[in-house]
């Protein structure tokens, strides 16, 4: 896991795109699927990352697997999303790396475990809903439909994690 710099704004935009093509087949009509632009989504992302244009890699992590962008993070710290809480705002890795424990180790890798966290997440999607069970969010009661898709979506809170201890 890196912080994500300039140079993988196209691996970035290449996975989240596949990422959404793999994982919402059952849930995303085709025709939006298909519809994705991945020069455009690039665009945006470079934005984002390029500190000349204001934007910062700080919130965005990446997996790569020989050089190829496999998973990404970004996370939006407490004030920014809210007075007391981080925002989750995109985890994803590509189908072929499921179960690896890439996911795993971007939660790690870019959320303080002392600090609430909140994300949204599509509400028809049980693997998601799963995979943040099992790293402390749950369901909080807001919901909301997504502005692309329409599809309804909940938002899951997370509470202060305890943190390992790692000295003995």
């Amino acid at each position: 896991m890196v912080p994500a710099a300039l140079e993988h704004a196209r691996g970035i935009a290449e996975c989240h795109i596949e990422s959404w093509r793999e994982a919402y087949t059952s849930l995303v009509p085709a025709p939006v699927l298909a519809a994705f632009d991945i020069d455009r989504r690039a665009a945006a992302v470079a934005r984002r990352l390029d500190p000349a244009a204001g934007g910062t890699a700080e919130r965005t992590h990446v997996a790569l697997a020989g050089g190829e962008v496999i998973g990404f993070v970004t996370v939006t710290a407490p004030g920014e999303s809210g007075p007391a809480y981080a925002e989750l705002d995109a985890l994803y890795v590509r189908e072929a790396w499921y179960g690896t424990g890439v996911a795993d180790d971007l939660v790690r890798t870019a959320l303080d475990p002392g600090i609430p966290c909140r994300l949204w997440v599509f509400a028809d999607a049980p693997r998601a809903l799963a995979f943040y069970r099992r790293h402390g969010w749950t369901a909080d009661g807001a919901r909301k439909f997504e502005e692309f898709t329409a599809l309804a979506q909940l938002r899951m809170s997370r509470t202060p994690q305890p943190v390992p201890d790692r000295s003995g």
